[in-house]
């Protein structure tokens, strides 16, 4: 598989306009526009990189590679914004991961059911490999997201520490089990219905060499979202949105790479390979986020709010309602696509104006 050259060379470009970026506290406007073209870049040759990497690896693993490779350096981004930020990001943590739960729930599935249903009618899948995903990250978000707001050991929708050190362990561990089984004991559930094309696979050079060009161009992607964040944060307060607004817009930016992904894969009709790049993000934003949260709360100041406002739990539980019913038959038609797209568009919206 030949590598584009500038696949090669965005991912670097924006690793290097990072670093001459970083700290400025007004960038100029044309600063910003070439960070956004990088930044555009970046996302398209980290989707590429990806696919040579899945195309060697096969699936799930591909998607897994993706997916875990935003989520820790995501998670990396959560914990230096905590530290810089103090008391303004009490909600910095529950508000990224549940804007990461409700993108990748009804906005990926969503574009990903649309773009199969137009191009073959209906878009066929595994059930059984998609509902235990679903399973898992609806569980992974109950207990992290929804459990804080109703707890009593401490005032408000926080955990006391022998809480979160429980929700860090059980976390981690669902993951880890959810990994085994999606790799090793039941690999077959999560195949892609269609057979891939027989294209020969990329050489253990090429894929290495993808590989890390995909890791340097997610850092790029991360890395100069959080450049653009202030001119973010203007757009929303220009605008009358909450401050929380801006943790779903950088959400939106740091999951571009998977939902190009999941959109491409889709109009292949390799629809199982679209619901393990999103399902499979969502699990792993929470699985990897709150026991690294946990473990950073001994150096953090000030409160950490995780439970979710009411508006939330009610998006939330319709979102995982849906998608269950979604999920199960193992087909579903151009009406599923408008369902989650109708929700995606609620948290949008009410995410604006709540």
């Amino acid at each position: 598989m030949r590598v584009p050259h500038w696949t090669s060379a965005a991912p670097v470009l924006g690793v290097l306009s990072l670093a001459v970026t970083w700290g400025l506290k007004d960038p100029p406007i044309v600063v910003l526009v070439v960070v956004g073209l990088l930044l555009a870049a970046s996302v398209l040759a980290a989707v590429h990189h990806a696919e040579v990497v899945a195309h060697r690896v096969g699936e799930p693993f591909g998607s897994l590679v993706l997916a875990v490779a935003v989520t820790v350096i995501e998670v990396a981004l959560i914990v230096t914004l905590m530290v810089a930020g103090g008391d303004d990001t009490a909600t910095l943590a529950r508000d990224t991961v549940f804007a990461a739960v409700m993108i990748t729930a009804t906005g990926i599935v969503g574009l990903s059911l649309l773009a199969a249903t137009l191009r073959h009618r209906v878009a066929t899948f595994n059930a059984e490999g998609t509902a235990t995903a679903l399973a898992t990250l609806a569980t992974l978000a109950t207990l992290s997201l929804v459990v804080p707001t109703f707890t009593t050991s401490r005032p408000g929708p926080e955990f006391s520490n022998s809480q979160l050190a429980f929700a860090a362990v059980a976390s981690l561990a669902l993951y880890g089990l959810f990994v085994v089984v999606q790799t090793v004991r039941h690999r077959d559930y999560f195949l892609p219905e269609t057979a891939e094309e027989h294209a020969a696979p990329p050489t253990n050079r090429a894929a290495l060499t993808s590989l890390g060009f995909l890791f340097v161009a997610l850092v790029a992607v991360v890395g100069l979202a959080k450049i653009e964040s202030p001119a973010i944060e203007d757009a929303v307060e220009s605008v009358g949105a909450p401050h929380s607004a801006v943790g779903v817009v950088i959400a939106l930016l740091v999951l571009a790479p998977e939902t190009f992904a999941a959109y491409r894969n889709a109009r292949a009709d390799r629809m199982q390979t679209s619901f393990n790049l999103a399902l499979g993000s969502g699990i792993a934003s929470i699985g990897l986020t709150i026991p690294v949260i946990a473990i950073a709360t001994i150096w953090l100041d000030g409160p950490l709010v995780l439970g979710l406002e009411p508006m939330q739990t009610v998006l939330f539980a319709i979102t995982m309602f849906v998608t269950a019913l979604t999920v199960l038959p193992g087909r579903a038609t151009l009406q599923e696509s408008g369902v989650h797209l109708a929700l995606f568009a609620a948290f949008l919206f009410l995410a604006f104006n709540p």
